[in-house]
């Protein structure tokens, strides 16, 4: 694989635009009171990349909590971009000792299962230059109840909260990508096969339903709760054999992440209705190769969304998170 990085243009979408769309859900959930014994399976405080983050956190001094910590509740956390950076150190940079870089590192491992780790590290060297290139964020305290860890850079957020936002997986809103425009050898590529897997297996009436012709902005993946419209066809109109295949493919979405993380999603979802409460949309535009694999999708219910663009290349936003 090539691992030059490549300019990415279209990587800059309005922070602002993205605020207003989950905005509303980040902070009503930033809000919530931190729940002794959630109602979902999750992450706590206790949890292996949350310990390593506390330890971490610790060790710095006074000048780098300065540059890189901030309020639980402060805007920063709750903005989301697929190329951006919370704050200006690297964690390469000589600002952090050989132990905070290890602990970093640490952290990403484990809030990412082996493969979903491995395919990090791929994408970070392809798009930036390894997980090195980018900068991590404190909010909050882990002796307050309410901690965040967040690194961002490009194609990249990722957090470990030890469930401090409550009824929201991952601590908020997630981006993951790669910069790799050959779709054979993009490292997203087997979720786009594993999701029309879904499409070929529906009768023409659904597939009609399914397929439409443009899809919305990548970063629109407000949380619209159980009043909300979405798009494609929705889970509740197939039989039970689709309805397995769908379930099937979620957990093959989340097979990049630990499995505290992904067993809250899915008892977050059960508690919302299931698998029949979610849409799934298939978008015509960016057909790669004009295969009518379709690479632009999206699987979206009331408390739950994830849009993947894989043209020209893979940006993909998640946000799952009970509506207030």
């Amino acid at each position: 694989m090539n691992l030059k990085k490549k300019a990415c243009p279209d990587c800059e979408v309005d922070r602002r635009d993205f605020l207003r769309a989950v905005g509303g859900v980040a902070l009503a959930t930033a809000a919530a009171p931190l729940l002794t014994s959630s109602v979902f399976a999750a992450p706590s405080p206790k949890s292996a990349a949350e310990t390593v983050a506390a330890e971490l956190f610790k060790s710095l001094s006074a000048e780098q909590r300065k540059a890189v910590c901030f309020d639980f509740d402060h805007d920063l956390r709750k903005k989301i971009n697929a190329n951006w950076h919370i704050t200006k150190q690297k964690i390469d940079d000589p600002f952090y000792t050989k132990e905070q870089k290890a602990q970093a590192n640490e952290i990403v491992k484990r809030v990412c299962s082996e493969d979903g780790y491995q395919r990090l590290l791929k994408q970070t060297e392809y798009d930036d230059g390894g997980v090195g290139a980018y900068s991590m964020a404190f909010f909050g305290n882990p002796d307050s109840g309410k901690f965040q860890w967040t690194l961002t850079g490009r194609h990249l957020t990722l957090r470990a909260d030890g469930d401090s936002v409550d009824k929201a997986a991952f601590g908020g809103p997630l981006i993951y990508g790669h910069g790799e425009e050959n779709p054979k050898e993009n490292l997203y590529l087997y979720q786009t096969q594993k999701t029309n897997e879904v499409f070929k297996a529906l009768d023409p009436k659904q597939a009609e339903k399914a397929l439409l012709a443009n899809a919305p902005g990548e970063d629109k993946v407000q949380i619209q709760g159980a009043s909300g419209k979405f798009p494609g066809v929705g889970v509740s109109e197939l039989s039970s054999d689709q309805q397995e295949l769908v379930e099937d493919t979620l957990k093959v979405l989340l097979a990049p992440y630990r499995a505290e993380d992904a067993d809250e999603v899915m008892a977050m979802l059960k508690a919302d209705g299931g698998v029949s409460k979610l849409h799934m949309a298939f978008y015509q535009t960016g057909d790669l190769g004009q295969d009518k694999t379709w690479d632009i999708w999206r699987v979206e219910g009331p408390s739950f969304v994830w849009h993947f663009r894989g043209a020209p290349h893979v940006h993909a936003y998640i946000n799952i998170a009970a509506k207030a």
